[in-house]
């Protein structure tokens, strides 16, 4: 039996560029733009974090518009609810990776099923992949919603395998976020952490499975693992 039955995709900073913003940053901030993108995806990771911890759920989009309010007064910028209307509505209009869309037309032709498991909302997952027009690739789009926590919970990863009926082994993770590798290698899965930057993997006690520059490596992992 083929090790990998199902690929499941993290979507923000992972198939799609969540500093794709800093344009609409720039255009209300003329020059502050990747400053407020890079503290503005900070602190809504930050707040799904401790609003998990809390045990107190928002919604994605909250955790986006707090956090841009939070930027915007640590970076001493005034911001109307026109302009924080615009900037979150950049959120659900995100670019993908170039490599991206390729990427997953050769997965498809592989015969696997693709999913997305994502932190944001139903509306914002179909928003953001709709809006790029690549919802064909996918047999599911998954939100953390049904479990009213975020990711890392044990209990969004198994999201996943109940929507694709197969046990972890089985799936493969795919993720640019480290702590969301660290989070799905110790639910079980296996683990493909896209490091487009060169960064350093979080010491959380779980190693990726493989680690890759790109979405356009993914294909050849899953054929050499099927087919060796």
């Amino acid at each position: 039996m083929p090790d990998t039955q199902a690929i499941v995709f993290d979507l923000y900073g992972t198939l799609y560029d969540v500093h794709s913003v800093v344009q609409q940053c720039d255009a209300a901030y003329p020059g502050r733009g990747v400053d407020i993108s890079t503290m503005w995806r900070q602190k809504q990771l930050e707040y799904t974090w401790l609003r998990s911890l809390m045990g107190q759920y928002i919604s994605f989009e909250q955790a986006t518009h707090d956090a841009l309010v939070y930027t915007c007064n640590h970076l001493r910028l005034d911001l109307d609810e026109t302009t924080c209307t615009v900037l979150c509505n950049a959120y659900l209009d995100l670019s993908p990776y170039p490599e991206v869309p390729a990427a997953l037309q050769r997965l498809k032709d592989m015969g696997l099923p693709l999913a997305i498991l994502s932190n944001g909302s139903a509306f914002s997952i179909d928003s953001v992949v709709k809006n790029s027009g690549l919802q064909e690739y996918f047999s599911h789009l998954l939100s953390v919603e049904p479990v009213r926590v975020f990711k890392p919970d044990p209990r969004v990863y198994m999201l996943a395998c109940q929507a694709l009926d197969l046990p972890p082994p089985r799936i493969l993770f795919v993720s640019s976020n480290a702590w969301d590798a660290s989070g799905a290698r110790h639910f079980g899965f296996d683990v493909c952490w896209v490091n487009r930057r060169d960064n350093t993997f979080d010491e959380l006690g779980m190693a990726p499975s493989y680690v890759l520059r790109g979405l356009d490596e993914v294909p050849g992992i899953v054929s050499t693992e099927n087919w060796q």
